[in-house]
């Protein structure tokens, strides 16, 4: 594999062409501790051929690399979040000139990675075709949400998750579902982690959302 390219046009990051010139882009948003290769393969399995973005995030938690910096477990930096959220959106649209990939990007974040994805989601409405969201909290609350019309969501939530509380998916869910995008909840029997029942879910989801883009 080569080496990941370097910070600009902002992060450290990996970038890989689509093979078949498909029409979607998959952003890859790590966990905490994770990195720009982490997720690739996932990328890979979830949507064969597509083109995948894959930044590592520039927040150091006790050595370990973050999107955005928290106060303590599950309590968020705000306007860390709302900055790191900026500046990530602006990697993604100077990569999107660079490589030419168009705006048809689709997030797919884990954990940390989901959050900062719910709040592209939020904060930059148009950004994303739709997203990805393993094991996501509630990234903030807001008195007026964007409008997501057109935009499609997917979380994944896990019935025996101790990071993330029970409630958040579903409050999540319903921020979306405020802002009309069309939200898909569906529950695991399983803890933080991963299991192929996330990732078959994930496959058939995007698979989907490929074929109604490529209309």
């Amino acid at each position: 594999m080569s080496t990941p390219e370097s910070e600009s046009p902002g992060f450290v990051h990996r970038f890989v062409p689509s093979v078949d010139g498909g029409p979607i882009t998959l952003l890859l948003l790590h966990g905490t501790g994770g990195n720009e290769d982490d997720l690739l393969g996932l990328g890979s399995q979830l949507l064969p051929g597509a083109a995948l973005l894959s930044p590592r995030g520039k927040v150091l938690e006790n050595g370990m690399p973050r999107f955005f910096r928290r106060l303590a477990e599950g309590i968020f930096d705000l306007n860390d979040l709302a900055n790191r959220t900026e500046e990530l959106a602006s990697f993604v649209e100077k990569m999107s000139t660079k490589r030419g990939f168009g705006k048809k990007v689709v997030a797919v974040g884990y954990s940390n990675g989901a959050n900062i994805a719910a709040s592209l989601l939020l904060l930059r409405p148009r950004l994303l075709a739709g997203a990805v969201l393993f094991r996501p909290m509630v990234p903030f609350t807001m008195k007026t949400v964007p409008d997501l019309s057109g935009v499609r969501v997917l979380i994944e939530a896990g019935t025996e998750d101790i990071v993330v509380p029970r409630d958040q998916p579903d409050a999540l869910a319903e921020i979306f579902r405020r802002g009309k995008a069309e939200v898909t909840l569906r529950w695991h029997e399983a803890g933080h982690q991963l299991t192929e029942a996330d990732i078959e879910t994930a496959r058939q989801w995007l698979s989907d959302l490929s074929g109604s883009l490529s209309k």
